[in-house]
């Protein structure tokens, strides 16, 4: 994939080169500038929900909330150890706060501890896959600060329709999961 995006920036700075070789330097700044920015941006996104997320994993939040859904886990991922519910639950959790990022150092835990070392996926592993590329977002946290500093007047007009999506692709990803994964 990194071969594809090389050549669709080098045969973009050619062509640019030869249609308009006065502005091929100030759009490469000008785009140059716009990414710091908005990575900027975002880190400060993240920085302030992964600050929440260790509040709520330091004050005993994290561990109620594994109580609460332990039940609808242990359901779906029948077999899993303790350790696996806890990173299953956190996972899901911060995805649903629309912190991906955030999430995937969970989801590569929660795996790990999935994995049974026979060089497969295991039917829980391809699920839960499922649920943390699809993720039900409550709060599209990312998308919302992305609007805000774009000047949106309205971004959350997002939270509906978000929730609805993610929730009818994640319910449609655990059926076909189940269904097609033995």
């Amino acid at each position: 994939m990194n071969a594809v995006f090389t050549v669709i920036i080098i045969l973009s700075l050619i062509l640019l080169a030869f249609i308009s070789p006065d502005k091929t330097v100030g759009i490469m700044v000008a785009g140059g500038q716009e990414a710091v920015s908005l990575s900027l941006k975002l880190l400060a996104i993240y920085a302030v929900w992964n600050s929440i997320m260790k509040i709520i994993e330091k004050t005993g939040i994290s561990h109620k909330l594994t109580k609460l859904f332990t039940p609808f886990t242990k359901r779906l991922f029948k077999g899993e150890s303790d350790d696996a519910i806890r990173y299953i639950t956190m996972n899901m959790a911060t995805n649903m706060l629309g912190l991906g990022g955030a999430a995937t150092p969970l989801g590569i835990k929660a795996i790990s501890e999935m994995d049974v070392g026979n060089g497969r996926a295991t039917k829980n592993m391809v699920t839960f896959t499922v649920i943390a590329a699809t993720s039900v977002q409550l709060l599209p946290t990312t998308v919302l600060g992305l609007m805000s500093t774009a000047g949106s007047e309205s971004p959350s007009a997002i939270i509906l329709p978000t929730l609805v999506a993610t929730l009818a692709s994640t319910v449609t990803g655990v059926i076909l999961s189940t269904v097609f994964i033995k």
